[in-house]
């Protein structure tokens, strides 16, 4: 089934533990933090519940669900996929990175192989099938935080100074596990259902209490997040910050104080191969990572249109200049859309029968990312110009009788009135110079890792070997003067 948005808003009226500015949240669906991105959340989940927009499919069990669930058998079905995907990313302007789509296509890609899970134990594999079907089916958003905490990182997990900083297992009971320790970076998880927690980074041997992989409720005892500060809370208005009041996602330090885990919650059980083989093994990297690229997609369109208003708003764009900047940020644009759509065209069938986008493709515009957004916003900063601090600082001066006939006056264009020139120029300077905007630009630097990590994803599934024969082709095409004609004669002489 679908939910609607209520649904979906009543789902986080519960127990869970949120801490920020030093006090527990209430109630995150009122809160000023966190009441924009769930209500932003709640119109994702109305709009999929709208027969008319064609966001559901029949699953392979017979049920109604939501597209963000499905296990591709074929490139028609990648098709479909992404653009049920692409139809919510419009909706936030590809601002939301951590929407539910996003670990619904891991989860998707780990019950497609359970027989990855089954190396473990054959529970684990039933594990992750029974948890597929109830998210998938009660239409739930799951999160993830798959990092360890930044205390260390030249010491391995169970190198740390301390025990159980990092997530572990710390004691093991007939009826589940209990884990301590924490884990970062949740991004939507105040605002989410379940998390998924696990360890993407590598393990090494002595790491085994921490090689687990697990779902939790957000209401779980001893489950407690920290958020980072609020980029929405202290905003005067959505027509000042439309991007930071309704997109701002939140991103908290999750805290597990002896939090108990059901065994039928238990997908990886102290299992350093099994942790790094639930991501590559099966298509949930990638299927991961088809939904990241359709909605920083997006994005980047977003942002060419606001680059494009922008000069035709200062009578710019008819300038050589400017056009080959907006040329330019085109051209970034179009390459991403392009690489996502040549991974999907040349997709590849697994031995289980499910498609996974072609890996050259998709993870070789992933290791662009880290230059690909500040490059853009770069553009857009000079496209923009002093226009974005020449604003008023809040709306309400443009309806204070005292006020608004100096603001009419003196800030418009011949393109448009002063409110669309307000409008659009602190819509920019929420994207360029806002908290929110800097959050955004950190975040799409590190969305998939550390750069180097990041193309290393791109070394390992470019495949060398093509590019290799047709260098040895050429290669073996001539050589060194007067060895040919020699080599010629001794054939002869052997003749």
């Amino acid at each position: 089934m679908t939910r609607t948005g209520k649904q979906y808003l009543d789902s986080l009226k519960d127990n869970r533990c949120v801490y920020i500015g030093g006090e527990r949240v209430e109630d995150v669906t009122t809160h000023p933090a966190f009441a924009g991105i769930a209500q932003s959340f709640a119109g994702l989940y109305d709009y999929a519940a709208n027969p008319e927009n064609d966001m559901t499919y029949i699953t392979e069990d017979g049920t109604v669900a939501n597209k963000i669930y499905m296990m591709p058998k074929s490139r028609e079905d990648l098709a479909v996929r992404r653009e049920a995907i692409a139809k919510w990313a419009r909706q936030t302007c590809g601002f939301a990175g951590r929407s539910p789509d996003h670990v619904a296509s891991f989860l998707a890609g780990f019950a497609s192989h359970p027989e990855v899970f089954a190396r473990g134990g054959e529970r684990y594999q039933e594990n992750v099938q029974r948890f597929y079907k109830y998210a998938r089916d009660n239409d739930l958003f799951v999160t993830y935080v798959i990092i360890p905490p930044q205390i260390d990182r030249s010491k391995a997990a169970h190198e740390q100074e301390e025990k159980y900083l990092p997530v572990g297992v710390y004691e093991e009971k007939q009826d589940g596990i209990v884990v301590r320790g924490s884990q970062m970076l949740g991004t939507s998880s105040a605002v989410s259902n379940y998390l998924f927690v696990s360890c993407i980074t590598p393990l090494r041997p002595g790491d085994e209490d921490y090689a687990v992989s697990f779902v939790v409720p957000m209401d779980a005892p001893g489950l407690k997040m920290y958020a980072r500060p609020s980029f929405a809370a202290d905003k005067p208005s959505t027509f000042d910050y439309p991007l930071s009041t309704r997109f701002d996602e939140s991103d908290s330090l999750l805290v597990f104080d002896d939090v108990f885990i059901p065994w039928e919650n238990v997908f990886v059980y102290k299992n350093i191969d099994l942790c790094r083989a639930q991501f590559h093994e099966t298509p949930a990297h990638i299927w991961g990572n088809n939904q990241a690229q359709t909605r920083f997609t997006t994005k980047l369109k977003f942002l060419l249109g606001i680059a494009r208003k922008i000069t035709e708003m200062n009578g710019t764009d008819r300038f050589p200049q400017v056009q080959e900047k907006l040329g330019e940020l085109a051209s970034l644009a179009s390459s991403v859309e392009a690489a996502l759509l040549a991974s999907e065209y040349s997709c590849i069938t697994d031995k289980n029968g499910m498609v996974r986008p072609n890996p050259r493709f998709l993870y070789g515009v992933v290791g662009m990312q880290d230059y690909l957004y500040p490059t853009v916003i770069k553009i857009l900063r000079e496209l923009a110009g002093g226009g974005v601090l020449q604003v008023p600082s809040s709306y309400k001066e443009m309806v204070n009788p005292e006020t608004k006939d100096d603001i009419r006056r003196y800030i418009r264009s011949s393109n448009g009135d002063s409110e669309q020139r307000i409008q659009l120029f602190k819509l920019a300077w929420d994207v360029i110079g806002s908290e929110f905007g800097g959050r955004h630009q950190q975040y799409e630097l590190f969305y998939n890792g550390a750069p180097f990590v990041v193309k290393g994803y791109s070394f390992r599934n470019y495949g060398y070997q093509e590019t290799v024969e047709l260098v040895d082709a050429f290669l073996a095409s001539y050589g060194l003067p007067g060895k040919e004609n020699s080599e010629t004669s001794d054939k002869v002489e052997q003749m």
